[in-house]
Formats: structure tokens, C-alpha cells, sequence
């Protein structure tokens, strides 16, 4: 601990600790402006753990940008004695339903609850312990900390240390966690840095090791400590994953089953949770943070990271062996044409081709099956969008990652629990054509919005982007044909084609492959409708020649040669000279 701590007289209370001035000081600024804030009907109607959440936040706001040297567990007991101060001020039967409320909360340590503690005390389970620790951190929507979600420093901190070591680290952590989640304000540690907040816990954690006679090395120790944060600001056995690069999708299947895919192939790794709840825990605050929720009664939720990374989670009862969270990751380093090309995922022709596509204004589908790298292609697509120009893009769940300065992102919302107040893609894309874009970018098109796309690329918002799921480009526009007929709308067959073709000008194909190699294997344009059909024309293929010894496809990105219709775009804004050399 600091010079300022002073170690208790016994271990866990806080009251026993004797205050500094600095605190006591604190006690008296404070004690008056709690009181003000709590009527005397609303005190004695609040329970005390809802009581101590607000108190604590209110010491935290008094507290912030001032230096006071107030450590975590001082603020702790700053909170419980502002609390017992609020309650001598009831009269003996108003302070009734309170005490009330403390007996009806379940016993959840043979330690019985403690008067003064701010948190009722922590269950020898340990997925009460992550519930409490979860739902504190979630009352302080402003926190700071929070922010820290994505961003480890467990991985490192595991580096170099024995598989003996690690099952010690392991073990001290689950045993401790519960005496510091205890000893701290949650409120109070939510708000602070995440480096701060790091330094304060590490005293702590020093402190509690000694008291339980746990012997651990510093590096041991700095372990511990990192695994306490993850658990109270990131996503707990998750962010070493998160914090590795080489991993493109993380997919938890219950508490024991943890798979990552590297370099396109699925690997089975040690990572596990405590138990069902414990990943419960850690699917409710992932959901928290974009204001979405995961229950019984809306199982299935799609959500984002704070850096951007796509979440998908179902949960019992409709996930069988337990909750199930599928992680794309949000990838550090922007993928361009330029690298795409570079990795052989297309030739410099078909590259070159694309790019006159988008600075064209093309309208433009990218296709593919599930992480094939559609999202990925759009956004090296979208790097070619000028910067003057007013973007909207449209998606479930946020994910793209747009360089222009002038980028309007629009989101769905479910329903809420009364079954009222969604918002589909449908809604968003109609706002949309509202809000004067020059382009709409559709994250993905798999429903009734198709109308609305295919309309706002006929009526002047060319250079629209968007994928699909399909096999094939002559696929896609099947699925797109069908889509239309989501929106009820009662069209011959012959004039939904008739739009799509006129909407519609390339189809780009992306496919991983089984290598793990993603390869965008047809670059098809839309040409028009002969009878009742479209009619399309391949400008580039990859053809598939073989196996080299390392386990690598060997293919060739071979160009028709044709001349593409568009060409009369392109030259309009003076790339018709690039497209044909290219071509050839």
C-alpha cells in the first residue's frame, strides 16, 4: 500500500480503518449534500444496495478533478458511513423497510453482511460475484473506464510464466476476488483510468494476498491483478484473444468450449469460463454497452465492441449447451485494394478495375458466403469514395469503418420488452433518402429494404454499396429478386428485374477458399434484361489450376478482355484510359 493507506485492524472492514483528515474532511462536504438529495419518503423506500450505487456515484462526481489522495477502499467507507449518517436521520419505523430489504437479500457468504458495507457481501459462487461487479459497473454510464473493453493486459502479463504458475495465478484470483470486490467502491473504480485504477488495485491485491497467506511472485501477482481487471472492465478469459492479432473471429460454444480462427483455420484453444453464468455475465455487458439486452425472453442479440468488432449471442433456451458468442473482430490495420492486391487475394488488373468501379460511382453488390470478407471488401471499396461527398451507411450492427470525414452511421434497434419501438433496415433506408446522402451503404441486404435500396439507386443516389449472401453473382440476383418480394409488394417478375438491372451495375464474388485464403473469384457487370432476363458479362474470373506444395491454392485472375459497359462512365470521369488498359 502508499505511504496514505493505513493497514486494518481487521481484515475486510473498512470501518475499522482509522479515517485521515483528508476523508474526514470529505465526510463533513459531503454528509449535507446527501441529505439534500435523498427526501426522507425516498430514502426509506430504496433499498440499501441501490442506495449505496447512488451515493457512490455522487461521492464519485464530487470527487472528480480535484486532488484529494482518496484511495479506492477509503472511498468504500466514505460511501458506508455517509449511508449509516443518511439512516440515523429516519425515524425508527421509516428505517423499517430499508433494514427490510437488507434481510431479504439471500445470505451469500457464512461472513454475515457487514453494517456500513456499500455491497451486499459476495457469494462463494462465483457467478454472483461477476453479477454484482457487473451490474455496479453498469450504473455509471459515464464512466471512463469502461471504455477499456477490447483492450488487455492479461496477455501480456501471462508471458513467460510456467503452466504451474499460471494454475497458482488462476487459483489466487478466484480465491481473492471476491475480498476486493468487496473492499472497493465499483462506482467510484468504473470512473477512474484505466492505468489508475490498475495502481490502486495492485496495493489491494498485495494487501489481501498477505491476509490469506498466498504467496506469489511479483510477475505472478501483476497476473492476478490483470485478471481482476478483465474481469471488472473487459470481457474476462476473452481479452487475451481480443488482444491477439493473429485472430480473426473468436467463437465461444458454452463455458468450456472456446474456438479462434487464424490465417482461415479453426483452432481449439485452453480459454474457458467459470461456469453458465459467468458467461452470461460477460454476454450482458457486452450487450450493455450499445444499450441492448439479452435475456430469456429476446435470446438472440446482435451487438458491437468498443472498437468496433461484430458480437453475435443466443443464449439458453435456445442455445442448448449454454450461452454462444460469435466475435469478427475489428481488424487494426485497414485492408486497401493496394494490400488485397499485394496478398494475392486479386490480380493488379482486377484491383485496378474496382478501383475505377467506385471512383466511378458504380452501384455496386459484393457477395459471398459467411466470412468470406464482404465487410472487408466494402470498406477497401469505400476508401475510394471522395471526401467532399455525405455518406449514410445502414447496418445491424456497426461495423464499418469509413475514413471519409462527412460519414452519417445509422443503426437498428430491437424491439423493446413491450414488443414496441424497433427499427428495421427498412426504416433507416427510407430516413435515409431523407437526409440528402450522395452515397447509402447498406452493411447487408437480406430483407424487405431491398425495395428501398434498389429505389434509391434509381433515383439518383449512384455509387451506392452493399452485400449480399449468395454462392454465385447470377445467385445474388435471384436473392435480391426475392427480397423484393419480402416487401409485399405485388410486381410481375419481369419489372423487379427490370429495376434491378437499371439499379445494379457490378457484382463483386468474394470466397474463402480452403486454404483459408479469401479470393474475390468474379468481378460480373450488369449489363440490362434481354426478354426477361438479366444480362450479365464476366470482366474477371479466378480459375482454379491447383495445389503447391505448402497446401496453397495456385489460381489465375484471368480478364475477358470485353470492353465494360461502363466504360462510358469511366470516362466521364476521366478513367476510361486506366479501365481499358486494365482490361487488357
Amino acid at each position: 500500500m502508499n505511504k496514505d493507506a493505513v493497514v486494518p485492524l481487521r481484515p475486510g472492514t473498512p470501518e475499522s480503518r482509522p479515517k485521515r483528515p483528508e476523508v474526514a474532511a470529505v465526510f463533513e462536504r459531503l454528509r449535507p449534500l446527501v441529505a439534500s438529495q435523498f427526501p426522507p419518503d425516498e430514502l426509506a423506500a430504496l433499498p440499501r444496495q441501490m442506495l449505496a450505487v447512488r451515493i457512490g456515484e455522487l461521492v464519485a462526481a464530487e470527487l472528480e478533478g480535484v486532488r484529494h489522495g482518496i484511495n479506492l477502499v477509503e472511498r468504500r467507507a466514505l460511501v458506508s458511513e455517509l449511508i449509516e449518517a443518511l439512516l440515523a436521520t429516519l425515524p425508527a419505523e421509516a428505517a423499517q423497510p430499508v433494514a427490510a430489504a437488507e434481510a431479504s437479500e439471500p445470505a451469500a457468504s457464512p461472513e454475515p453482511q457487514r453494517r456500513g458495507s456499500a455491497l451486499p457481501a459476495p457469494a462463494p459462487a462465483p457467478a454472483p460475484r461477476a453479477t454484482a461487479t457487473n451490474t455496479a459497473r453498469n450504473s455509471a454510464p459515464g464512466a471512463r473506464g469502461v471504455n477499456a473493453l477490447g483492450s488487455s493486459g492479461s496477455a501480456k502479463a501471462m508471458e513467460g510464466l510456467s503452466s504451474a504458475s499460471r494454475a497458482s495465478v488462476e487459483e489466487a484470483k478466484n480465491n481473492i476476488q471476491p475480498l476486493v470486490v468487496e473492499r472497493i467502491d465499483i462506482t467510484a473504480a468504473a470512473r477512474l483510468e484505466r492505468e489508475e485504477l490498475k495502481r490502486q488495485l495492485a496495493e489491494l491485491v498485495a494487501d489481501v494476498l498477505r491476509e490469506q497467506k498466498l504467496r506469489l511472485n511479483q510477475k505472478e501477482q501483476q497476473g492476478v491483478v490483470d485478471l481482476l481487471l478483465d474481469d471488472m472492465l473487459g470481457l474476462g478469459p476473452l481479452e487475451p484473444l481480443l488482444a491477439d492479432e493473429s485472430i480473426n473471429d473468436i467463437m465461444v460454444n458454452g463455458p468450456n468450449q472456446v474456438y479462434v480462427e487464424r490465417k482461415g483455420k479453426l483452432e481449439l484453444t485452453d480459454v474457458t469460463f467459470r461456469d453458465n453464468q459467468h458467461l452470461l455475465n460477460i454476454c450482458t455487458r457486452i450487450v450493455s454497452q450499445i444499450g441492448r439486452r439479452v435475456d430469456e425472453s429476446t435470446p438472440l442479440c446482435d451487438a458491437r465492441l468498443m472498437d468496433g468488432s461484430r458480437v453475435n449471442i443466443i443464449i439458453p433456451p435456445l442455445a442448448i449447451d449454454g450461452p454462444s458468442i460469435s466475435i469478427r473482430k475489428f481488424a487494426k490495420k485497414g485492408i486497401t485494394l493496394d494490400v488485397m492486391i499485394k496478398q494475392r487475394n486479386i490480380s493488379e488488373g482486377c484491383g485496378t478495375v474496382l478501383k475505377v468501379a467506385a471512383r466511378s460511382r458504380l452501384n455496386i453488390l459484393i457477395s459471398g458466403g459467411t466470412g468470406s470478407g464482404k465487410t472487408t471488401l466494402l470498406n477497401a471499396l469505400s476508401q475510394m469514395i471522395d471526401p467532399g461527398e455525405r455518406i449514410v451507411t445502414i447496418e445491424d450492427a456497426a461495423e464499418l469503418q469509413l475514413q471519409q470525414p462527412h460519414v452519417v452511421r445509422l443503426e437498428t434497434r430491437p424491439a423493446n420488452l413491450e414488443g414496441h419501438g424497433e427499427v428495421n433496415m427498412r426504416d433507416l433506408v427510407k430516413n435515409a433518402l431523407r437526409m440528402r446522402p450522395d452515397r447509402i451503404i447498406l452493411g447487408e441486404v437480406r430483407g424487405a429494404e431491398a425495395v428501398d435500396m434498389l429505389q434509391a439507386m434509381n433515383t439518383g443516389h449512384d455509387g451506392s454499396l452493399g452485400t449480399i449472401h449468395a454462392n454465385r453473382p447470377r445467385e445474388a440476383l435471384s436473392r435480391l429478386e426475392n427480397m423484393v418480394g419480402m416487401a409485399g409488394i405485388n410486381l410481375p417478375a419481369k419489372a423487379v428485374r427490370t429495376q434491378i438491372a437499371a439499379a445494379l451495375d457490378l457484382i463483386v464474388q468474394i470466397s474463402r477458399m480452403r486454404d483459408g485464403m479469401r479470393r474475390i473469384t468474379h468481378v460480373t457487370e450488369v449489363i440490362g434484361m434481354e426478354g426477361d432476363v438479366i444480362t450479365t458479362q464476366d470482366l474477371f474470373l479466378y480459375e482454379f489450376e491447383g495445389e503447391d506444395s505448402d497446401g496453397k491454392l495456385r489460381g489465375t485472375f484471368k480478364s475477358s478482355g470485353l470492353r465494360p459497359n461502363f466504360t462510358p462512365k469511366a470516362a466521364y470521369f476521366g478513367l476510361d484510359r486506366l479501365l481499358v488498359e486494365a482490361m487488357t
